[in-house]
């Protein structure tokens, strides 16, 4: 993952990743994520190569973009903790665990640490609605989170 690649090197990343998937069957969404893979996030520089090449227009590419909360606009930091926001995990304690993590963190939602370190992000379920209240650190799945468990997990992200 490299962010910080030239404009004309993110064009030509762009155009060959377009290339190698245009030929799916919906082929929008596999691009975007091989983009979010390639650069950390979907660089704003990559939506009209996609539109002309798919034949949409930006405005198409950008909805999808802003659509699904897993698309980036920016950079993330080293490390994302996914928070899930659902209602299983919210009956749980959930927002009193996210009020704690965006104080632990100095940071709200969408958000990333002065230092790069931790990018906080909700997830609206996790799947794991019977183990609840539930978190993500860096695509690791953690169940019955609990302050000690957060307070753990936001030490670790903040190595």
């Amino acid at each position: 993952m490299n962010i910080h690649l030239p404009r004309a090197d993110v064009t030509e990343r762009t155009l060959a990743i377009v290339g190698e998937l245009k030929r799916l069957e919906g082929p929008l969404i596999p691009i975007l994520h091989e983009i979010q893979d390639e650069f950390g996030y979907v660089p704003e520089e990559s939506l009209p190569v996609i539109a002309q090449e798919l034949n949409l227009s930006r405005a198409e590419v950008y909805g999808v973009v802003t659509f699904y909360h897993d698309f980036r606009e920016h950079p993330a930091g080293r490390h994302v903790l996914k928070l899930c926001r659902a209602e299983a995990c919210q009956s749980m304690g959930g927002d009193r665990l996210a009020e704690r993590a965006k104080a632990l963190l100095g940071i709200d939602f969408h958000e990333t640490t002065p230092d790069g370190a931790v990018t906080l992000e909700p997830v609206y379920c996790l799947g794991l609605c019977s183990c609840s209240p539930s978190a993500m650190l860096d695509g690791e799945l953690h169940a019955r989170l609990d302050e000690a468990v957060l307070d753990a997990l936001v030490a670790e992200a903040r190595q």
